[in-house]
């Protein structure tokens, strides 16, 4: 009896790895290939309307968030309790669709490994943004650790082949736009009554993502909808192209809840950082962009720097 119940845990302990390997591999592969379908879209297809690629997103973002929500109940349904607390998301969801269209324009202009170096300086804008907005200071070490990130990126720049400075400007708004929403969302919905888990706060930030791009759309893209119908009778791929960037756009959201859910949002960390590596390699192999020896040195110092971080972070909660 004792030697049955001992071979059920480890059977459903060898199931629950499974199952969290195959959410981490979903992960990377929604994360990795939104990355790279953008790339491919916005630079080598020739589609460059980033502004309407990313209200496609938003588009699908609201629509399974729904289905997954409503419908699926993935997660219990939050409601939003009061006008303030819409106001906050509203401001939230502003300050996520400048990150995610400077992201996407930058695409155009730079090769994703340098694109990924950039972004791995996260935890820099973090840090300044967390010191200037809010009381919170944290141990000088983990300051000190970030001097190898910003390093990295400087020393990356300067052996970067493909470089754009409108791209590198981009990116640097993206990266600073990422870090600055979720400081931002620590502040505006910190009580226990506003405060909203992921799915549930990407349920009500993209449809007011879609209807603050539209006009954008509108006004920078013009026809652009006329522009994708003729693509599209021209070649039909472009609509299946738009469509499966979409929903990946919005599995990345999920599979990155889930794989918090299930490990913890350190590990999340950990293989956020190896997820960039990979995305590197990958990039370099598909799109064969050139990469100088100085370049990966500074990418290289740039994740060490991120994970020397992580560590003092941990070290000094």
């Amino acid at each position: 009896m004792e030697k049955q119940k001992v071979t059920s845990t480890v059977a459903a302990a060898s199931g629950g790895g499974m199952f969290t390997i195959g959410l981490v591999t979903a992960w990377y592969s929604s994360n990795i290939g939104v990355l790279l379908l953008n790339k491919y879209l916005l630079s080598n297809y020739g589609f460059r309307y980033p502004i309407f690629l990313t209200m496609c997103h938003m588009t699908a973002c609201s629509l399974l968030s729904y289905v997954a929500i409503a419908w699926m109940k993935v997660v219990p349904m939050q409601t939003v309790k009061s006008g303030v607390q819409l106001r906050n998301i509203t401001v939230l969801s502003f300050v996520f669709c400048g990150s995610v269209v400077s992201g996407n324009v930058s695409l155009r202009y730079l090769p994703v490994s340098f694109n990924q170096a950039i972004g791995a300086t996260t935890p820099f804008f973090t840090a300044v943004f967390a010191y200037a907005m809010t009381v919170k200071r944290e141990a000088w070490i983990v300051y000190l650790t970030l001097a190898p990130v910003v390093m990295g990126v400087i020393i990356a720049s300067g052996g970067e082949p493909s470089f754009h400075l409108f791209g590198f400007i981009m990116c640097i708004c993206a990266t600073a736009g990422r870090a600055f929403k979720s400081v931002l969302q620590g502040i505006l919905l910190s009580s226990e009554g506003e405060k909203l888990n992921s799915m549930n706060l990407l349920l009500y930030m993209a449809p007011i993502a879609v209807l603050l791009l539209l006009p954008v759309t509108l006004y920078m893209e013009r026809n652009v909808i006329g522009i994708t119908l003729a693509l599209a009778r021209e070649d039909i791929r472009i609509i299946w192209y738009l469509l499966f960037n979409s929903v990946l756009a919005y599995f990345v959201n999920l599979t990155n809840f889930l794989v918090t859910k299930h490990t913890s949002a350190l590990t999340l960390q950990v293989l956020g950082n190896a997820k960039g590596a990979v995305a590197v390699v990958v990039s370099i192999l598909i799109f064969k962009n050139p990469v100088s020896v100085t370049g990966m040195l500074g990418y290289t110092l740039t994740v060490l720097g991120v994970i020397l971080y992580s560590e003092a972070k941990k070290r000094n909660i």
